[in-house]
């Protein structure tokens, strides 16, 4: 009778297409943090079904595959590396493991392609008298384009630097803004940049959010709008220019500027990481951060892998050893026609 019950079980689960039902694992041992974080990730991570249609995650089998990797007596160092690795199967720069011993970190969504940026070249177009006004660094460049380069939304960029900023380069015939190897930050501070550049509130995407640990527990898509500034607002044409390293924030701030009429996004695909990041804790007190709120845009399109440019330019190798910018130049050619 027991065995049927149990035979009857697994079928069930066969034919709802449900996950194996695991026993929970108390404690502080390497079984008890394994089966924590991965249950952690199941029921809580957003982008289980999606990443299974793009590429093939199957988060129960990485659980087979990755318990075999642990025994009673593995050292903490060790068990970090096996949970690491783990984790990095989710190709998220959004998932990071952090211990006292290290922070783990997925950087194949950008080691795997073009840099497409260097500060050097970069130097040759800001000269020696840029303007650096709190986490922006601005100039005229000589054919009377502007250039605005954002390293990083997590410096503090408030209404009084966008306004000097954008009255000093009134003058320019169009504006780039470069946010290139900008690995993201406050999503506040992304959206006030955007606001500059709409004269009225525009739908810029849909955000949802994990309601239960089902992989499909999400609740309703909410709309997301760019405000429009109450500062000085650009009103001629734009260029953002974009690499893999243009994550997270970054991210949202290209996909909010991609919806207005007078900018192009120009370089390469940006990195993506749309998930709005939410920590955890495991027994023996390593945190977890992940994605748990996706984002899309405004034809609920997923952003997590990143978007594509309106025009795909890469840096070559030639303008490089002349001391040019690729992207620079196409964005210059585009603002001037």
């Amino acid at each position: 009778m027991k065995r049927l019950k149990f035979f009857l079980l697994i079928l069930m689960c066969g034919l709802c297409g449900i996950s194996c039902i695991r026993e929970e694992v108390s404690g502080n041992s390497p079984e008890a943090n394994f089966e924590s974080l991965w249950r952690i990730i199941d029921q809580q991570y957003c982008f289980l079904d999606y990443k299974q249609e793009v590429y093939g995650l199957d988060w129960d089998e990485v659980h087979e595959r990755y318990a075999k990797r642990i025994a009673p007596d593995m050292s903490s160092e060790a068990l970090f590396e096996v949970l690491s690795d783990m984790v990095n199967e989710l190709r998220d720069g959004h998932v990071n493991l952090s211990s006292s011993m290290a922070t783990s970190q997925y950087r194949e969504w950008f080691d795997s392609y073009p840099h497409n940026f260097s500060d050097s070249i970069q130097s040759n177009y800001l000269g020696k008298d840029y303007t650096i006004s709190s986490g922006l660094t601005y100039q005229i460049l000589e054919n009377n384009i502007g250039y605005i380069y954002c390293s990083s939304f997590s410096n503090g960029i408030g209404d009084g630097n966008l306004d000097q900023t954008l009255n000093r380069l009134a003058i320019c015939d169009g504006l780039i803004i470069d946010v290139r190897d900008n690995g993201g930050g406050n999503l506040t501070t992304a959206q006030r940049l955007a606001g500059r550049f709409t004269n009225e509130k525009v739908l810029v995407g849909y955000m949802t959010h994990k309601t239960g640990p089902g992989h499909n527990d999400f609740s309703d898509p909410a709309p997301v709008y760019l405000e429009s500034s109450t500062g000085i607002r650009w009103q001629k044409k734009a260029v953002v220019l974009t690499n893999r390293r243009s994550f997270s924030a970054t991210n949202d701030f290209v996909n909010c500027m991609r919806q207005l009429p007078l900018v192009t996004i120009v370089g390469d695909k940006t990195g993506g990481g749309s998930g709005l990041p939410f920590s955890s804790e495991i027994p023996n007190g390593w945190s977890i951060r992940f994605s748990a709120s996706p984002m899309y845009d405004t034809d609920m399109n997923q952003l997590e892998f990143g978007i594509d440019p309106d025009i795909k330019v890469d840096m070559t190798s030639e303008d490089m050893q002349r001391g040019k910018d690729t992207m620079i130049e196409k964005a210059c050619e585009i603002l001037k026609n």
